[in-house]
């Protein structure tokens, strides 16, 4: 099997990068009938992966919803770390991999999820990490033995999900749930209660005017609602990938939201 060198690039939580390096194939996709050969080394490069959890100095804790990582093949990784967008770049030799020159966005979000990026930043700036792919499965895992345990992302249902809303502060008590069966979307806007219709077709929603509840919270919750608000009697183009959802409306005002685990 002949080894192959990838650089891998992310932006990640205020502190870290996440990043892995390609499993090169070996032989057929997959053997002949009878003839006992092993399928081929699942690549780690096009896939995204879901951050499940990092062990530091023995202890395991989860992984903030909505993390995960993409790996192209032109030497960058890029994905969330659920606050902040990650880049970086990183160099490898057959299953060793270093991060280089990461890049991070700045946004600040609760104590829970902060505490999380520092310690998966602290795990992937120890210098040189092993690789290792089981399946669906990425280890990554530093000289000390600590580790970054990832899994292939799949696509979460838009329906029956609920969708927790991002907000720059991490208050964390806006979230939407669509269901198909009633044609309706319902959840929290981040102080009050909602219920709307929602029609769902060709990669945009209808979503018709607002039932509310009426209790006043603190300034931030209803700044968060105001702007959840504006979503609702018009259309917004919306996109899942992996754990994350994407609304757009017209007047291009984006709201994002992670799947609940």
């Amino acid at each position: 099997m002949d080894r192959q060198k990838h650089t891998s690039r992310r932006t990640l939580a205020a502190v870290a990068v996440l990043v892995v390096p390609f499993a090169a194939a070996c032989g057929s996709e997959k053997a002949g009938a009878g003839s006992g050969a092993a399928e081929a080394e699942r690549p780690v490069t096009g896939v995204r992966w879901t951050v499940d959890s990092v062990t530091l100095d023995g202890a395991t804790r989860p992984a903030p919803d909505g993390a995960h990582l993409t790996l192209g093949e032109d030497g960058r990784a890029t994905g969330s770390y659920g606050c902040n967008l990650f880049e970086a770049r990183v160099r490898t030799d057959g299953d060793r991999v270093r991060l280089t020159d990461p890049e991070t966005t700045l946004r600040a979000c609760d104590d829970r999820i902060m505490e999380g990026e520092t310690a998966v930043s602290r795990a992937l700036a120890a210098g040189e990490l092993r690789t290792e792919v089981d399946g669906d499965r990425l280890t990554l895992t530093t000289a000390s033995g600590d580790t970054v345990r990832l899994s292939e992302a799949q696509d979460s249902p838009l329906h029956g999900t609920r969708w927790n809303v991002t907000t720059p502060d991490g208050a964390g008590r806006a979230h939407l749930t669509f269901d198909r069966e009633s044609g309706a979307v319902s959840g929290n806007l981040g102080c009050n209660q909602v219920r709307a219709k929602a029609t769902v077709r060709d990669g945009h929603i209808t979503l018709g005017l607002p039932s509310l509840t009426r209790m006043m919270c603190e300034d931030s919750l209803m700044d968060t609602e105001k702007a959840l608000t504006k979503l609702f009697d018009g259309v917004a183009r919306y996109a899942v990938d992996g754990g994350t959802l994407t609304l757009t409306s017209e007047n291009g005002g984006e709201v994002r939201a992670v799947a609940a685990r």
